[in-house]
């Protein structure tokens, strides 16, 4: 049967399974005595067995199995949950991971996993021997080899002689057969290694089939299934005594698995192909003979693309017919173009929402990262994770994961004390790292906190002197928030030590630039010896922004919504002077003013003329300023397009916008202006 076409699908959800594996193995290890952890586990691990024996990736089935044997044994009190088993555990479902990762590439999901079955097979029969984990991901880097071939088909007469053979006292055998890569006559070496298989037992299936390995028509590796009754060793040394075999590899072959599995195959099919029924229909009265169907469908975030932008051209279009309405002022047009506005404004929000998605994708790689983590540095931290249902665009979730794995990696590092640091300043050893996503407005936050040592002030102002990042009369006039926002420029570290982790001078330059790229903002709050606090803010999307229209002479420019306090018409007499800068007096605030026309080099008007100046004041953070601009045109909905990489490193430009008279308006970047 051709199962490509649920390849997608396979992959989708093997993904979800694994995600589950790798959260509740966590809770195992913290609640090793829970059955219903192991419940969820046996379920994620049982269904993905299923579903790549149906697609036919045995690796990732037999790989699988060799889990639920495991987690069976710890359901029934056989197997004590230990935190070496953990390691070994993680590292099973990071080979499954590699190799559904390798499918979805178009890979065959082919992967040398024989080090970590051999630690399984140790954990399965209970020997306690300590399993040396970094060693057994360093054999993934060697050279690989191929895994055991399983035979994939039986009939039911091959399946009763198995059978039988098992009941006299014969032992059945997988035996896969591994030729030099440089052997030449294939043919007449698999003849000779089938005359020794007569002499050794009864050969009662072959893949490829006996007429393929006569004609070549195979690689170099071949399986068959062998009814014996000598030991296993004895086989293995008859079989490499025939030349250009290059490696034999024997499992004992279990009737009642195959079955099993044959079964799970089919149940799992019938799963793939059913319409999923909602639990809450399946109590509705079957007196009228209807159920209701799954509400959900799978949809590619390339065709959500596609569909953005096609609303992106809708949206540019509309702003066109909305200009024309007010100049030929018609009622009939004017009501109509307020209808399609308004059904816009709507489709605008459905699309918007289908491609949210939950910062779950991004938050649930941290909890094990930071157990590794603290293991390396000999600390004890947890992590709580607050809000991981808050939804944000897909591009923008793309973006922050490496942002916040550096944020996260610098709490642990320079934020985590040591327990007996800890312990000495009265602090309980283990500390806590605190992730947390709200929405508030048309912005996301993500807050990165931990209850560690905090940022030491007068060691961040040396090391900004010393590397002359600041000089030291503009030191005594910075804040608090200025001292910590220093540690985000570029070649920054307080660290005394190189460490893989840190302390190498990069990072959080590289976090500070990726977030404002995205069009958000970082800041930083600190208290030593009580912790630190890393507040990100994001915008929703990126693709379509609210904006206040301004005008500079003929020229017009867009400044977004989201980083404006208010407009002002202000007086020239209230124009002050401050170290050679024109600044105003904003409700108590010295606020300095940025001429765009000078900025944007657009000839300038004759300002002393002026009594007065339309000024919109921006913020970033805890700094704002006042662009003066010509006049203020209103706030409008605009699509923001790429400048190219010709125009991308231009002074205070974000991007552009085409308006509704085909005029291309700049956006203005206040981040830049500000600092």
């Amino acid at each position: 049967m051709d199962t490509t076409q649920y390849l997608d699908v396979f992959i989708d959800e093997s993904t979800e399974h694994l995600e589950e594996l790798y959260k509740q193995l966590l809770e195992l290890e913290k609640n090793p005595e829970d059955k219903t952890i192991i419940d969820e586990i046996f379920r994620a691990a049982h269904t993905l067995k299923g579903m790549s024996a149906t697609m036919g990736y045995t690796n990732v089935a037999n790989l699988t199995h060799k889990l639920e044997n495991i987690f069976d044994g710890i359901r029934y009190d056989k197997i004590a949950v230990q935190s070496d088993m953990i390691d070994i555990l993680f590292d099973a479902v990071d080979q499954l991971n590699a190799i559904v990762e390798d499918i979805g590439n178009g890979g065959d999901g082919k992967r040398d996993v024989s080090h970590i079955v051999t630690y399984l097979d140790k954990i399965e029969k209970g020997e306690k021997e300590k399993v040396n984990v970094k060693e057994s991901k360093k054999n993934e880097s060697g050279q690989a080899f191929n895994t055991l071939e399983t035979v994939k088909s039986l009939d039911q007469f091959e399946i009763s002689i198995l059978k039988e053979s098992s009941e006299r006292g014969f032992s059945n055998y997988e035996i896969s057969v591994h030729l030099s890569e440089d052997c030449l006559l294939k043919g007449a070496r698999v003849f000779m290694v089938f005359e020794v298989f007569e002499k050794l037992g009864e050969v009662i299936k072959s893949e490829p089939s006996v007429n393929e390995l006569e004609e070549e028509n195979f690689e170099n590796t071949f399986t068959v299934l062998l009814v014996s009754q000598l030991k296993e060793e004895e086989i293995k040394s008859k079989i490499m005594k025939v030349s250009e075999v290059d490696k034999v590899i024997i499992n004992y072959f279990s009737v009642d698995t195959y079955t099993q599995e044959q079964k799970d195959k089919e149940s799992a099919m019938e799963v793939q192909e059913e319409t999923e029924i909602p639990e809450k229909n399946k109590t509705e009265d079957k007196s009228t003979g209807k159920s209701t169907l799954s509400k959900t469908i799978r949809v590619n975030i390339d065709r959500l693309d596609v569909l953005m932008n096609l609303f992106e051209e809708l949206v540019i279009d509309r702003g066109r017919l909305e200009q024309i309405s007010m100049e030929l002022d018609n009622d009939d047009l004017q009501e109509t173009v307020e209808r399609m506005t308004r059904v816009s404004g709507d489709l605008q929000n459905i699309i918007l929402t289908m491609r949210m998605v939950p910062i779950d994708q991004v938050f649930n790689r941290f909890p094990r990262m930071i157990r590794q983590i603290a293991r390396d540095l000999n600390k004890i931290v947890e992590i709580d994770i607050i809000g991981a249902e808050t939804e944000l665009d897909r591009t923008v979730i793309d973006e922050i994961g490496d942002p916040l794995v550096h944020l996260i990696r610098n709490a642990m590092d320079h934020g985590i004390e040591l327990p007996q640091e800890r312990k000495a300043k009265g602090k309980p050893e283990k500390g806590t790292i605190t992730l947390e996503a709200y929405h508030s407005g048309n912005h996301v936050f993500i807050e990165i906190s931990d209850d560690g040592g905090g940022i030491n002030k007068r060691k961040v102002l040396e090391k900004a002197i010393t590397n002359e990042v600041i000089s030291s009369a503009y030191a005594e006039t910075l804040s608090d928030q200025q001292i910590y926002e220093l540690i985000m420029e570029s070649g920054f570290s307080t660290a005394d030590t190189i460490s893989d982790l840190s302390g190498r001078g990069v990072g959080l330059d590289v976090v500070k630039n990726t977030i404002e790229s995205l069009g958000g903002s970082i800041t930083i709050d600190a208290t030593i010896d009580e912790g630190s606090k890393f507040s990100i803010q994001l915008p929703l999307t990126l693709s379509i922004m609210s904006v206040l229209l301004v005008e500079l002479q003929n020229e017009k420019y867009a400044v977004p919504l989201s980083s404006i306090i208010e407009t002002s018409i202000i007086h020239k007499d209230r124009i002050m002077n401050a170290h050679n800068k024109s600044v105003i007096d904003f409700r108590g605030k010295v606020v300095p003013l940025a001429y765009l026309n000078k900025i944007f080099t657009v000839p300038q008007t004759n300002r002393e003329d002026q009594e007065y100046l339309s000024v919109v004041i921006v913020r970033k953070g805890d700094k704002m300023a006042g662009l003066v601009v010509d006049s203020l045109i209103g706030q409008q909905e605009v699509v923001l397009k790429s400048l190219g990489d010709y125009l991308s490193n231009t002074f205070a430009i974000s991007g552009a916008t085409i308006l509704g008279d085909g005029e291309v308006a700049l956006i203005i970047d206040s981040n830049a202006l500000i600092k």
